[in-house]
């Protein structure tokens, strides 16, 4: 019976920290170029999973207003963005929310996970099409 017990707790203690691995600060990188853009804070609010902009690398960048977003993110500043919104845990990955790209103000549907490599993987979706990033995490 303590045995179970144990397992049960070993599992439930996994599978919890599991889902936490995606939280945490990534640096993003450019899917084309390679080059390092920014940083990304994903943290978990009211039972859903949001990633906002906390460092951008290019000084030019780092006071510009998003005019290209739409909604409430239409003229905020890109710097404190929330680009990732409402992800929820579903099997082994995160779905069911948007990334907005603060350069073109399009939003997409999102899949994360955390790779074996220990990176994470960021796939925004239009449809069938898909464009996919990996993103470093910052210790």
């Amino acid at each position: 019976m303590k045995k179970s017990i144990i397992i049960v707790i070993v599992l439930i203690f996994g599978f919890s920290v599991n889902a936490q691995d995606i939280l945490g600060k990534w640096k993003t990188i450019d899917d084309e170029t390679g080059e390092a853009k920014s940083i990304v804070q994903i943290y978990k609010k009211d039972g859903k999973v949001f990633g906002k902009i906390i460092e951008i690398f290019n000084k030019e960048r780092r006071d510009l207003p998003c005019v290209k977003c739409k909604g409430d993110d239409y003229n905020k500043p890109i710097l404190g963005l929330d680009i990732i919104k409402s992800m929820t845990k579903d099997g082994k990955y995160f779905k069911n929310g948007t990334i907005v790209d603060p350069q073109n103000g399009k939003e997409y549907d999102l899949r994360l996970i955390v790779t074996d490599e220990g990176k994470l993987q960021v796939r925004g979706y239009i449809g069938f099409f898909y464009s996919t990033q990996y993103w470093e995490r910052i210790q």
